[in-house]
């Protein structure tokens, strides 16, 4: 893509690194006057097979830190030798103030770095590496760029936006940032709190995606029923239960905490019991010698309505619990405006439609046996404390957020919200940062319109015969109050959304439309093929910054620049900054737009976009930060000393648990009733639900709804599969695939039961192709009895390879999902259905030239 040849490569500046060790090996085997058996002295090499490894005395040492969101954010110590990283390892305890080679303590664990952060010097130095801004000069997507000038770039972007602002007005160019590859305390992607939503609200021309695609349903329920998502515990928390059920959740893949796998560890060796409830037989469930309960996908809110009947009727809630700080499980425990209203008793006991939510009639829809569902509810009735980690994945389905409420349910009528060892996640947030350094006020979070994110497409293609409710439209004011955004420009900020939201083949057919597509990111990925405009953005090697946990855990992990911007790259802030000042001068007269420079980026000067200068700037803007910590975290650690260290740990006299609080010094829930709102007098509330940002009716009480597609819809006699996309190990979503040695560990490949692969003639390794009527891709196939019949998983994440004809050659299994509007904003990535069959047509795991990964040819070998 880059058709100039005048700049020295990345494997040069490598090989140029290591000269200097290459002479002083050449001038020790020469004074050692080596011989060979014969005794000739050997010949000068010209050459070597093998480059002697640089020792930690030759190389510096800088910490730092992974920067994605894989369910949290590990250390990483960069090995360096002049301004080349020549080796990642990670937390040994010694980077805290105190700490010491080998420190691993329960309330100070080290903070380990997994094989994908460790392999994180394979993406710095990639093939795909985006190195200087790039213009489109083919048809959209078909990956033809030209090499241009930092001014060239920003002015046609500026220009743009100027022009869609004027002519299609202030929801013309749609924010699809996300936390995915630009995520610190400065340098941020987010669809709150990040840059581009700050810059292009104070622009005045922002459409906004208010749906988060990994845990939408669950941010609702958790919101509904608790009035915040911070419903979780620290992972620490884990260690203190008896009983631990994994629900969707597959911790060995997809952490939900840095260190939980430890903390689960603990509580295994203390005598925790494990249960999954899963399609799919998992290592977690290996791991900790789990009761395996397979279920059929997207009837999870049905096999928790079965149990909550059999909690009812065996009299085994706490109901104690129940009547002190839960509104509407019961008659008696619902609000008097509301009293004639169905409670969530009275329906699983079926008075209110004759359908009683037996074990036996939960069995019929989910395909797991009416004991197995009443032995489960017993052992979790009984155990105290007890944790339903009801994690995302079955929420990201057709009215996945039904699954969630449910769960709550169940975990408020065992009385297992609030205490050491239970559980009300959820969500899961535990332990707040002070997670933003740059100004955060009333200009934070302007937009002029919110739709679901993975409905742009279907407003681009139908605008503007568009219902509001079909995109899931939350108007901002008055003014503009079902007004359906007219796109015509979308901004990817740390994010390759294109590859990732659902029913890729309609996001293909919509962006043809588009007047702009601006992709900033530091990989060409499969989102930037299809851009117009590529910027090549700083990795957080090349950035000063600090890490935040995410999800779970409690520290600050310091982020300094360990090399310099690689090529021409710029920072995301510097980026910003730059066309804050150019637009201000294209539009002299629009008043929204004075001192828009300034005021987006209050502590620098235009010089900002120059390297030397941003990074005075970055160092006082993080100085301010960290004196935030210390006013509002109680930190005495200095920000020298920070620095020097690397990490500062916090740690807590006990662990920390949601809800703690309300539960023993009875503060009130964040509610409106001030209690745990299994009825929900809000939804109750609404008369019309087009005028919502849900659109369509939304029960009061959790309650069994049919999905979209499912094993038991009359659809699945042609397109048999039920397919699940979970997360899988060596990406976090898309990142790291263009990873060869990640490939070669593990393929992408989709995996059937036995019983199926037998009926279809398949083996291991056969190459298959996955199709329904929305797309088709290809796959190798996997043949196991770790899954259940009827069901295939095919990891999410992995880089689109269209054919001529449009085949994924990769086997992205977003070719395949549904785009329909859940009304509670969850993404049905899980609510597929789909058929399999053998295939001639080539897969493409990779931009490389490897036909197959090297997994698949040793697995089939044996």
């Amino acid at each position: 893509m880059n058709d100039n040849n005048d700049s020295p490569t990345l494997a040069a500046a490598v090989a140029g690194a290591a000269a200097a060790d290459r002479r002083d090996f050449l001038k020790l085997v020469g004074a050692a006057g080596l011989v060979s058996a014969a005794g000739a002295v050997p010949e000068k090499a010209q050459a070597f097979a093998y480059e002697p490894y640089p020792t930690d005395d030759q190389l510096t040492t800088v910490g730092t830190s992974c920067a994605h969101n894989c369910g949290s954010r590990h250390m990483l110590v960069a090995h360096k030798q002049g301004d080349v990283i020549v080796r990642l390892s990670t937390d040994d305890g010694r980077y805290q103030k105190g700490g010491f080679f080998g420190k691993d303590t329960e309330a100070e664990p080290q903070l380990r770095a997994c094989l994908r952060g460790r392999s994180y010097r394979s993406r710095l130095y990639s093939p795909e590496r985006l190195l200087y801004p790039m213009l489109r000069v083919g048809e959209r997507g078909s990956g033809q760029f030209k090499r241009v000038s930092w001014d060239e770039a920003l002015d046609f972007v500026a220009r743009k936006m100027t022009q869609l602002k004027r002519d299609y007005g202030p929801t013309a160019l749609l924010d699809q940032s996300y936390a995915g590859a630009s995520y610190g305390v400065l340098h941020k992607s987010d669809q709150i709190e990040g840059l581009l939503g700050r810059f292009l609200g104070m622009f005045g021309c922002r459409t906004n995606s208010w749906s988060v695609p990994s845990y939408q349903g669950t941010t609702f329920s958790s919101r509904i029923t608790f009035g915040t998502i911070e419903d979780g515990n620290e992972d620490d928390a884990f260690a203190h239960s008896k009983l631990i059920i994994m629900w969707g959740w597959n911790p060995a893949y997809t952490f939900h905490g840095g260190n939980t796998f430890y903390y689960m560890r603990l509580a295994k060796q203390r005598g925790c019991k494990f249960v999954l409830v899963d399609p799919q037989y998992t290592d977690s469930a290996a791991v900790y010698d789990a009761w395996w309960i397979p279920i059929k996908p997207n009837t999870d809110a049905a096999m928790m309505a079965g149990m909550a009947h059999t909690i009812f009727s065996e009299k085994l809630q706490d109901q104690a619990f129940i009547d002190k700080f839960v509104l509407g499980m019961d008659r008696r425990t619902m609000p008097k405006e509301h009293a004639g209203a169905e409670n969530f008793k009275d329906y699983i006991l079926g008075k209110t439609d004759g359908v009683p939510k037996t074990a036996e009639w939960a069995a019929a829809i989910c395909g797991v046996s009416a004991a197995d569902i009443r032995k489960l509810a017993r052992l979790y009735a009984t155990t105290k404390p007890a944790a339903l980690k009801a994690s995302w994945a079955p929420g990201r389905a057709s009215y996945g957020e039904q699954y969630n409420r449910m769960a709550a349910a169940l975990q408020a009528m065992t009385g297992n919200i609030g205490k050491l060892g239970g559980s009300a996640e959820g969500v899961g947030k535990a332990w707040h940062s002070e997670s933003t350094a740059y100004p955060y006020d009333d200009n934070a979070n302007i937009w002029f319109g919110s739709i679901k994110s993975d409905r742009w497409a279907h407003c681009v293609l139908n605008y503007p015969n568009v219902k509001r409710e079909e995109v899931g439209l939350w108007p901002r004011d008055d003014e503009l109050d079902g007004r359906i955004p007219n796109i015509k420009g979308i901004f990817w900020q740390g994010s390759d959304w294109f590859n990732q939201l659902t029913n890729i083949n309609k996001e293909i057919e919509a962006i043809r439309k588009l007047e702009l597509v601006v992709c900033m990111d530091a990989t060409i990925t499969p989102s930037g093929l299809w851009a117009d405009v590529l910027l090549p953005i700083a990795t957080h090697f090349e950035r000063h910054d600090v890490a935040l946990p995410w999800y779970k855990g409690h520290y600050y992990i310091h982020r300094p620049k360990v090399i310099e911007p690689l090529g021409e790259s710029k920072t995301d802030f510097q980026v910003f900054t730059e066309l804050a000042y150019r637009l201000e001068a294209l539009a002299p007269g629009d008043a929204k737009l004075k001192d828009f420079g300034p005021r987006y980026n209050p502590r620098a000067t235009r010089d900002y976009f120059k390297n030397e200068v941003s990074d005075q700037v970055d160092e006082a803007y993080l100085v301010a930060w960290w004196k935030k910590v210390q006013d509002h975290q109680g930190v005495t650690m200095s920000w020298a000393d920070f620095k020097k260290h690397g990490v500062y740990k916090f740690t807590f006299k006990q662990p920390l648990v949601a809800f703690r609080d309300q539960i023993e010094k009875g503060e009130p829930f964040e509610t409106g009733s001030g209690k745990i709102e299994i009825f929900s007098p809000y939804l109750a509330g609404i008369t019309d639900w087009t005028k919502t940002q849900y659109g369509y009716p939304i029960p009061a009480i959790p309650k069994w709804i049919e999905p979209f597609e499912s094993l038991n819809h009359p659809k699945a006699k042609q397109f048999p599969f039920h397919l699940i996309t979970p997360h899988p190990r060596e990406r976090t979503h898309s990142i790291y695939h263009n990873i060869p040695w990640l490939r070669e560990t593990c393929t992408q490949e989709v995996t059937i039961n036995a019983s199926d692969a037998k009926r279809l003639g398949l083996q291991t390794g056969d190459t298959v192709e996955v199709f329904n009527d929305r797309g088709r891709c290809v796959v190798p196939v996997y043949v196991t009895e770790r899954v259940l019949p009827g069901v295939a998983v095919l990891y999410e994440g992995a880089w689109m390879d269209r054919d001529a004809n449009g085949v994924d050659r990769a086997g992205n299994p977003d070719f395949l999902t549904l785009d329909e509007p859940s009304p509670a904003g969850a993404f049905a990535y899980n609510t597929i259905l789909v058929d399999i069959r053998r295939t001639d047509l080539a897969h493409k795991p990779g931009w490389d030239q490897l036909g197959t990964a090297r997994s698949a040819v040793f697995r089939r070998d044996y």
